[in-house]
């Protein structure tokens, strides 16, 4: 780099060296001017051009996110949503999100009980046991229980998605286990215990949406649509739970493409 040649002028004024033979740079400069002077002679030193070293195997894992815009399956007729209701529900998710930010300090301030554990966010097996239930995550059953059940085992039938637990969780957290919790969807069927944690999750997204939220909630609507396409009764008690996630991630955070057009 030649000094001579100035695009700027200067900011600060600063004599040039005409030698740095005295540069010494184990010692540390002793007044502004000579720190200043000292980074004059360090760029000096530094090459026009640098040009990275790279690896590319350093790079296949982390390749960009590649994003799916294929779109759900129709509703079989009689089993999409009127528009009416999907408003509704748009309405009564945003106040949902509006309360749970306003209070997230007050919840994650609140000890938890002693009885939860929360899984590290890398440990797949273990958020799904936490969510899911040991019951329902090893042997694929689906388990009655009242939730409110003093007695209740949480362990075997699943840690509710309570405030005090979502609100500790960061945006990587989410995602994590919003993908756990897809990959396990993927042939399985739209259980309470599973229905209640995606809901959960998806109130705690934030907006604008990030590319691995994106992603995930397409994948999460496209799946519900899959089951949906094989119900056989409109009076199917899974059919509501699957319409209100396809339309939370169409509706609410605008994946038009895939919204239920009464």
């Amino acid at each position: 780099m030649n000094f001579d040649e100035e695009l700027m002028p200067r900011q600060l004024p600063v004599d040039d060296w005409d030698t740095a033979e005295d540069f010494d740079p184990s010692v540390p400069p002793r007044t502004p001017q000579e720190y200043l002077k000292r980074v004059q002679i360090e760029a000096s030193r530094c090459p026009e051009v640098v040009v990275a070293k790279i690896d590319p195997r350093k790079l296949k894992s982390n390749q960009t996110v590649n994003i799916s815009l294929s779109g759900c399956q129709p509703a079989p007729p009689g089993f999409s949503p009127s528009l009416k209701w999907q408003q509704q529900q748009v309405a009564n998710f945003s106040v949902l999100r509006q309360s749970t930010d306003k209070h997230r300090d007050h919840w994650k301030s609140q000890p938890l009980d002693s009885n939860v554990m929360l899984p590290s966010p890398e440990d797949e097996e273990g958020w799904k046991k936490f969510c899911l239930g040991e019951k329902l995550y090893l042997n694929s059953s689906p388990v009655t229980n009242e939730i409110d059940n003093p007695g209740i085992d949480y362990v075997q039938v699943g840690f509710p998605p309570l405030l005090s637990i979502v609100s500790r969780m960061s945006q990587p957290t989410v995602f994590n286990i919003l993908e756990y919790l897809i990959i396990w969807f993927g042939d399985k069927k739209l259980y309470p215990e599973l229905g209640r944690w995606l809901y959960a999750l998806l109130a705690c997204i934030e907006k604008p949406l990030l590319p691995e939220a994106h992603s995930l909630i397409r994948q999460l609507a496209r799946r519900c649509s899959e089951i949906r396409a094989k119900l056989e009764n409109p009076e199917d008690g899974e059919l509501s739970a699957l319409n209100l996630l396809i339309c939370l991630v169409a509706r609410y955070f605008q994946q038009c493409d895939l919204a239920d057009n009464d």
